[in-house]
C-alpha cells in the first residue's frame, strides 16, 4: 500500500482543503503516515500571509525531501499560487499546483517524474466551489465546511487577495448537504469557514450567511453546534446576532479582526470601519448576548505606526470584553501597497509593541474566565487521558474536568470552579 503524508500551514481553509484530498487519496488506496516518517508521497499545502510563512513553508518541503528522496512531493496552496516558478526550481519538486486546481490533486498525481509541472491556472469568479462528502470520520472532534473562498477587500498589507481569487460562495444545497453528512458521521461541531466568511452569498443571488445559517438548522436536525470562522464588523447584521442569541445550535463566539485601534492607521490599511465603530458594535454584541466570546486579530508596526497610533490601539483593546487576542507584526509581502511604503517600522519596535499586547492578551482571557465563574456550561470533549477531560465550550473557553469515563466526542454540562494557567477548571453539573 502507498503511503502519503501531509503538512499544512496556515489558515483553517487550508486544512479543511487538505483533508479533502485526504480523503481522496484514502480511497484511492493511500495510507496516511505521520510527516516525520519516510512516504511515498508528501503534499504541502503552503501558506504566504507573512515572511514566517514563505520560511517554513520552505523548510517544510526540504524536510520531505531529507526523509525520502526518492518520494513524490507536491506542493500546493498560497506560497504556490504566487512563485509557482521559485517552488519548481526546487529539487525534488515534482508538482506544484495552484488553488485553483488543489481539489483535483487526487487525480493528477500519476505519473510525476523528471522536470517538475506546474499546473496553475488563473482563479475566475465563475470557479464554482465543489462539495466536499466524507466517507469516514477522521481524527479531529470538530468538522470544517468551506462555504467561501475568495476575497476582494485589498487591505494594503494583504497578499490574499492576489493568492485566493474572487470572492465565490459554495451552492446552498451543498453546504447543507455537507453538514448533514458531517453531522451523519458523529462529529458534534461544524465549523463554517472561509477566506472571508462575511461574504458569503456575495455571488449568490438571494443569499447571505444569516439566511445560509437559518436553512443550515431548519434543514439539518441532530445533536450538534455550528461555529463560524472570523467575521468582519461591517458583515454582522442584526439578523446574525438574533440567530446566535435565540439557537443554542449556534456558538456565542465571534472571532472579528481589528487590526488597529487608530484611526490614522486603519484609513491606510483601506480598512473599512472606525475605531469607535468597532468599540460601539462590540459592546452592543456583548450587551445582547450574555457571555458571549470575542476574538480579535491586531497587528503592531505596520508601515507609520506611532507611539500615538500604538497607545490608541492599547487603550481601545482595555476597554473591549476579549476573550482571545491574536497578535502579529506586520511582515511586508512583495506586491502590496504597504510593501512600498516609506516609513517601514523597526523589528526592535515590532518586538517591543507584540509583547505589550501579548501580555494584555493572557490578562485579558483571564479576566474573561475569571467573570464566567460559577456559570455552567456546554462543553465538547475532544480528549480524556488519566481521568481528566478536555474541551471548549460554545463561547470558546478552554475547560478541563474530572471524570472517570472517556466522555470524548460528547456534550457535557460542567461548572465552571477556578482557572489554571490557560484554561478554566470545572465539574460535571448534577
Amino acid at each position: 500500500m502507498k503511503t502519503v503524508a501531509f503538512h499544512t500551514l496556515g489558515c483553517k481553509v487550508n486544512q479543511v482543503e487538505t483533508e479533502q484530498i485526504k480523503d481522496e487519496l484514502i480511497q484511492n488506496g493511500y495510507r496516511v503516515i505521520d510527516f516525520s516518517q519516510s512516504a511515498d508521497l508528501y503534499i504541502i499545502n503552503t501558506c504566504t500571509v507573512t515572511h514566517v510563512s514563505d520560511r517554513k513553508s520552505r523548510a517544510v518541503i526540504r524536510r520531505a525531501l531529507k526523509a525520502n528522496p526518492e518520494a513524490t512531493v507536491i506542493v500546493t496552496g498560497c506560497m504556490a499560487e504566487l512563485e509557482p516558478d521559485k517552488i519548481a526550481a526546487m529539487q525534488g519538486v515534482n508538482l506544484v499546483v495552484g488553488n485553483r486546481d488543489k481539489h483535483r490533486i487526487a487525480q493528477i498525481i500519476e505519473p510525476l517524474k523528471g522536470e517538475a509541472r506546474i499546473i496553475r491556472e488563473p482563479i475566475s469568479p465563475q470557479d464554482m466551489l465543489a462539495p466536499a462528502l466524507y466517507h469516514s470520520h477522521h481524527e479531529r472532534t470538530r468538522a470544517f465546511v468551506k462555504i467561501q473562498d475568495g476575497c476582494q477587500s485589498f487591505c494594503t498589507y494583504c497578499i490574499v487577495p492576489y493568492t485566493r481569487g474572487p470572492v465565490r460562495s459554495k451552492a446552498p444545497d451543498d453546504v447543507i448537504r455537507e453538514v448533514e453528512q458531517l453531522v451523519q458521521l458523529g462529529y458534534r461541531e461544524i465549523v463554517l469557514t472561509g477566506i472571508h466568511t462575511g461574504q458569503y452569498g456575495r455571488s449568490t443571488p438571494d443569499w447571505t450567511l444569516d439566511g445560509l445559517l437559518e436553512k443550515i438548522l431548519a434543514s439539518v436536525p441532530g445533536s450538534y453546534r455550528i461555529r463560524l470562522s472570523s467575521i468582519e464588523l461591517g458583515e454582522i447584521s442584526d439578523r446574525l446576532l438574533e440567530l446566535i442569541k435565540s439557537e443554542n445550535r449556534l456558538c456565542r463566539h465571534l472571532h472579528i479582526p481589528l487590526q488597529s485601534g487608530s484611526d490614522r492607521v486603519l484609513k491606510r490599511m483601506a480598512r473599512r470601519y472606525t475605531r469607535d465603530e468597532y468599540q460601539r458594535r462590540i459592546l452592543e454584541i456583548a450587551a445582547l448576548i450574555p457571555g458571549v466570546g470575542f476574538a480579535a486579530d491586531v497587528m503592531v508596526g505596520f508601515p507609520g505606526e506611532t507611539v500615538d497610533d500604538f497607545a490608541s490601539t492599547v487603550q481601545l483593546l482595555q476597554s473591549l470584553p476579549l476573550l482571545d487576542l491574536h497578535v502579529f507584526k506586520y511582515s511586508p509581502r512583495p506586491g502590496t501597497p504597504a510593501a512600498s511604503y516609506p516609513d517601514q517600522i523597526d523589528e526592535r519596535v515590532k518586538n517591543e509593541r507584540s509583547k505589550v499586547l501579548l501580555s494584555m492578551a493572557r490578562q485579558k482571557h483571564r479576566e474573561f474566565m475569571k467573570s464566567m465563574m460559577g456559570q455552567v456550561f456546554t462543553v465538547l470533549v475532544e480528549e480524556c487521558e488519566s481521568g481528566r477531560c478536555k474541551g471548549f465550550s460554545d463561547n470558546y473557553i478552554n475547560i478541563e474536568f474530572s471524570s472517570p469515563h472517556d466522555l470524548c466526542g460528547q456534550f457535557i454540562e460542567v461548572v465552571l470552579d477556578g482557572i489554571h494557567r490557560n484554561y478554566a477548571v470545572a465539574r460535571i453539573y448534577a
